[in-house]
């Protein structure tokens, strides 16, 4: 091997180290013992904001209650599964939070926060649409726990013209 690609490959190898650390650096499980992280709540609310659009109330202030009671039913819900299913979503909630698993699993450039109604829905569609099932599972396993959290309450029965369970 010459010194000229003996020096190349050790400034590759030192940079993917670099970048694998700071990676490292930045990662936040999505699931602690208090619940989801911020970093995985901003996804999910993200998420809801985009499959909740038209059922969510128009007023800034209570579609951001509406959106946090949302949450806290959807922590719950989490916090029943079993532990190596929260693990999995934990680690999923912790890609999708940085912007490498971000742009590679949903394809969204802008951050959860900051992207439109429309930019999100664009996202969880050709998450849907995608050729890669890993791709369509995430979409599946965010639509999935956030439609479930939200048509829980049955405060949000009466949307699905549901009027609740029949007394026995």
């Amino acid at each position: 091997m010459q010194r000229r690609t003996l020096l190349k490959v050790g400034l590759g190898a030192g940079a993917l180290l670099t970048l694998a650390g700071v990676g490292m650096a930045m990662w936040t499980p999505g699931w602690t013992k208090d619940g989801l992280s911020a970093p995985a709540r901003g996804v999910f609310a993200a998420v809801a904001r985009a499959v909740l659009d038209g059922t969510l109330p128009e007023a800034a202030a209570e579609r951001e209650a509406a959106l946090a009671a949302h949450l806290r039913r959807l922590e719950a819900s989490i916090a029943g599964l079993a532990p190596a299913t929260r693990q999995e979503l934990s680690e999923l909630l912790a890609m999708l939070s940085m912007a490498p698993g971000r742009l590679a699993l949903a394809g969204l450039g802008p951050h959860w926060a900051d992207a439109s109604v429309a930019e999100l829905q664009a996202s969880l569609q050709a998450m849907r649409l995608s050729s890669i099932a890993t791709r369509q599972q995430v979409y599946h396993a965010l639509r999935d726990l956030t439609n479930a959290a939200y048509y829980a309450e049955p405060a949000t029965w009466a949307q699905l013209g549901y009027p609740g369970p029949t007394p026995v």
